[in-house]
């Protein structure tokens, strides 16, 4: 049986939270993920034959697993979600082939992509996001690299470099875009959450012990490959990010690890046409919702860092939330969504949303950053555009983001603008006087969601299979 009640898009903490409340209110509930297993980016987890360390993160991982496990909840992992429709029917592809489901709702629980602000060699191999470094770091017990650059602005920094430096790597230096005072202005939201301060306390402790410098108000100006190694190039930077004049570094490593903080993923929501706002600390483009994570859509819920980077903590009190607001609004046994247990999740959702918040504030795309990116620097990837092919469009007319992606073709490669979209619309805000984000807007979110071959929908199959119709009589 394909029918339920509700599905939820996305197994990390919002999504498993927001299925296991919806489930133990009585809901048949189905909860899609394209991992193999459940846990996200934070709570990702190890693949066979990885030794576990006692990390705080795996232990939550594993305990949000363990409940999954012993609930109703149905599980379609490994499965990449490729189509939603206005009538809840969501179309996957898993390693059984396609198959659909459809429900009376749906809770987006989608997270985030990681945003880089495009340099000068940033798509050379051996650049890769923070994201990647921890996926390599916690899934596969992989380093970056024997030597590694870590670069950006937010936690991950520590994160990565602590990490890293205790696998047995080197960490030559990290490059944050943040000064030592817009991290002490953070301390108030800190302290609410002394077991995360503690840990990133305990990173920075293993950073200093290995000698790694900080340059505090720097960011990446360029990576360039010299031999077999890389080669990258350190600029002072204003608060705004904007490079400014003032000593040079260089650095040879063997990867650079750099992000920029991270973007709502918005394209179902903007794809079901929910209404939506632009909100830089946030992280961008957000659905527009009440305090149960309720949409503007009848039935259409956004939970988790989809609705606004809070971090995993809020982000799996945010789920329970949404999943408890969407049981009582589908009529669910009421014992098991009273006022309490809702004022509850609220309460949680906004104790631990400081500490994200805050984090999140650091991580804010900077207008300067933006602006220093060089004409000939690639920022769409996938079909190669350029800062100077998006002027270009400007400068013949194009207003919005939909008219640039018409014009260069900018985010409608493989990622479809996921990497691109943040960057390339606060380009041509600048170009266009007078425009706000607002006004230049988003890509406008196309099926497929995600790459999925002709292959994986038909299966294998012959001419015979083809039903052909008898001629008609003349």
């Amino acid at each position: 049986m394909n029918e339920f009640d509700l599905i939820v898009i996305g197994a990390g903490p919002a999504g498993v939270q927001a299925a296991l409340a919806a489930s133990s209110s009585g809901l048949a509930v189905a909860l899609f993920d394209e991992n193999a297993q459940a846990g996200g980016q934070v709570y990702r987890a190890p693949h066979g034959g990885i030794p576990a360390h006692g990390e705080a993160d795996r232990q939550a991982g594993d305990a949000l697993r363990h409940a999954l496990a012993a609930s109703l909840v149905r599980v379609f992992a490994a499965h990449s979600v490729w189509a939603v429709t206005g009538d809840y029917r969501v179309d996957a592809v898993g390693p059984d082939g396609p198959l659909h489901c459809t429900a009376r709702a749906l809770i987006v629980a989608t997270g985030t992509t990681e945003r880089v602000v495009p340099f000068d060699g940033w798509t050379t191999p051996g650049v890769i996001g923070l994201a990647a470094a921890t996926i390599l770091l916690k899934a596969q017990g992989v380093l970056p690299g024997r030597t590694t650059l870590v670069a950006g602005c937010g936690p991950l920094l520590a994160a990565v470099a602590g990490k890293t430096i205790a696998g047995g790597g080197e960490v030559v230096a990290i490059a944050d875009l943040a000064s030592s005072a817009d991290w002490l202005r953070t301390l108030p939201a800190l302290v609410t959450r002394p077991d995360l301060l503690a840990q990133g306390i305990a990173w920075w402790r293993a950073i200093r012990r290995a000698g790694t410098p900080r340059y505090a108000r720097h960011t990446l100006e360029r990576v360039e490959p010299v031999g077999e190694r890389l080669r990258a190039t350190l600029a002072p930077c204003d608060a705004s990010g904007r490079p400014v004049a003032g000593a040079r570094r260089t650095v040879d490593v063997d990867c650079v690890a750099v992000g920029h903080g991270l973007v709502p993923s918005t394209e179902i929501t903007r794809l079901l046409r929910a209404r939506h706002r632009y909100e830089r600390a946030a992280g961008g483009w957000i659905a527009d919702i009440d305090r149960d994570g309720r949409t503007s859509r009848e039935r259409l819920y956004v939970c988790g860092d989809g609705a606004g980077i809070a971090g995993a903590a809020a982000a799996a009190a945010h789920g329970t939330l949404a999943g408890l607001a969407c049981a009582r609004d589908l009529g669910a046994n009421p014992s098991g969504v009273s006022d309490a247990a809702l004022a509850s999740a609220r309460a949680a959702h906004e104790r631990d949303a400081r500490f994200g918040r805050a984090m999140a504030r650091l991580m804010a795309l900077r207008e300067g950053h933006v602006q220093g990116i060089g004409p000939d620097t690639t920022v769409c990837r996938c079909e190669d555009v350029t800062r100077a092919d998006i002027e270009a469009a400007c400068e013949a007319g194009a207003q919005d983001a939909n008219q640039l992606k018409a014009w260069t073709r900018c985010g409608m490669g493989p990622c479809q603008g996921r990497s691109c979209g943040d960057v390339a619309a606060e380009l041509l805000t600048h170009c266009v006087p007078g425009k706000t984000r607002e006004d230049v807007g988003a890509w406008s979110a196309r099926t497929p969601l995600r790459p999925v071959s002709v292959a994986a929908l038909t299966g294998t199959y012959t001419y015979d299979d083809i039903p052909i119709p008898k001629a008609a009589p003349l």
